[in-house]
């Protein structure tokens, strides 16, 4: 079993940076990838990138305001966030999938989610 847990959510100003983490625990061995999600409020939830552990291999999906590395030691996945915007502020999550699953099919492994809000 893989535990997610997210923190660094904020209330922000526009303009801000926010450093969100998400600590991986339990059976981390088996988890092949691992990537952040957000989900304003009333929206779909959207991929914002994904990385495989074992290669660092990423895949951003946003533009180059986010940024994300891994800490493989500390089983620990961060997201950089610079010059925030209202736009930004949704829940953001991270996500890890197994070896044998795919982010298509799932499953996917969640955490709680962190609140991040910026204001104008």
């Amino acid at each position: 079993h893989v535990h997610l847990v997210e923190s660094g959510g904020d209330s922000v100003q526009a303009g801000g940076s926010l450093k969100l983490s998400c600590e991986a625990s339990g059976d981390t061995d088996n988890v092949y990838s691992m990537g952040w999600f957000r989900q304003p409020a009333g929206k779909q939830r959207e991929q914002l990138g994904i990385i495989y552990r074992r290669s660092g291999t990423k895949r951003d999906l946003v533009d180059g305001r986010f940024s994300f590395s891994q800490d493989s030691t500390k089983n620990t996945l961060y997201l950089q966030m610079n010059n925030l915007t209202p736009d930004d502020t949704a829940m953001y999550y991270c996500a890890a999938i197994l070896f044998g699953d795919s982010w298509v099919s799932g499953p996917h492994l969640w955490g709680q989610g962190t609140q991040v809000t910026v204001s104008s």
